[in-house]
C-alpha cells in the first residue's frame, strides 16, 4: 500500500484473518467491536526491534473518521456526557464527530496557541510521545468555562499511548474544577498508558474508552511483526 491508501476504508470482518493468525507485514489490521478491520501502517520504532500502529484521524477517509465516532459515542453513552472537550491537534476532529453523533450542538477545544486573553493559571505544560522533545503548553479558553460547570465532561484525544498527553488535559481541567466522567479515544495504543492514569487515580483505568485497540509490535527472524508480550 502506498502511505496516503491507509485509513481510506474499513474492511468486513473475516478479512485479513490469515494474518491475524501469524506475523504482520506492511500493516496492522486494527479490529472493531463488531469485528470489522482498518488497516493501520507499521511505523517502526528508533530501536529497529519494535514498531506501533500508526493513525491519523485528519487523513483517514470520511467513512472511517464516521465509523470511528459512531464507535466511540456508543461507547461513552452510558457516562451520559454532556459536553466533549477535545485534544489538540488531532483529538479535536475525534471530539468534533463524536460529540454530533452524540447529539450535541458544540464542543470545546483545547489549544496550544496562546490567544492574548489566555490565563496562564489555565495552562499546563505537555508532551506527547509523537513530539517528545518539542515540549508546548496545553491551554484553556478562560471563556469557555461556563460550558463546563457542573456538567458530565468527556475528555477526548485520537489516540492515547503514553498517557503524558491525557494527563496533561486532566491537569488543566483539574484547576478549572473539572473532572471527566470519562476519557475517549479512537484507539488505545499498548497499555503504556495505564500506568501513568493509574499513578493519578487508579479510577482512571475504569473510565477510558477506546474503540481500537493495537499491540506493541516486535520484529520476528523472518522480518515481520507480531505483538510483542
Amino acid at each position: 500500500m502506498q502511505p496516503h491508501d491507509f485509513w481510506q476504508e474499513i474492511h468486513p470482518p473475516s478479512t485479513f484473518d490469515r494474518q491475524a493468525a501469524g506475523e504482520h507485514r506492511g500493516f496492522y489490521p486494527a479490529e472493531f467491536d463488531d469485528g470489522r478491520k482498518l488497516r493501520l501502517p507499521i511505523r517502526e520504532l528508533a530501536d529497529g526491534e519494535h514498531a506501533l500502529a500508526s493513525l491519523i484521524i485528519n487523513q483517514a477517509g470520511f467513512a472511517v473518521e464516521d465509523a470511528l465516532c459512531a464507535s466511540l459515542a456508543e461507547k461513552v453513552r452510558s457516562f451520559a456526557p454532556e459536553v466533549v472537550v477535545g485534544l489538540p491537534t488531532l483529538g479535536l476532529t475525534l471530539a468534533s464527530g463524536t460529540a454530533k453523533k452524540l447529539g450535541h450542538s458544540r464542543y470545546v477545544p483545547l489549544g496550544t496557541s496562546r490567544k492574548f486573553w489566555y490565563r496562564e493559571d489555565l495552562s499546563v505544560p505537555m508532551t506527547s510521545i509523537t513530539s517528545p522533545d518539542k515540549p508546548k503548553r496545553l491551554y484553556f479558553d478562560p471563556r469557555m468555562l461556563p460550558l463546563l460547570e457542573n456538567r458530565r465532561v468527556l475528555l477526548v484525544d485520537d489516540v492515547i499511548s503514553s498517557g503524558r498527553s491525557i494527563a496533561a488535559a486532566l491537569e488543566l481541567l483539574a484547576s478549572c474544577g473539572v473532572r471527566p466522567v470519562a476519557i475517549g479515544a479512537a484507539m488505545l495504543q499498548t497499555d503504556a498508558w495505564r500506568e501513568k492514569l493509574a499513578a493519578i487515580d487508579p479510577q482512571w483505568l475504569e473510565r477510558v474508552v477506546g474503540v481500537l485497540r493495537t499491540p506493541r509490535l516486535m520484529r520476528t527472524a523472518a522480518g515481520g511483526w507480531t505483538p510483542a508480550f
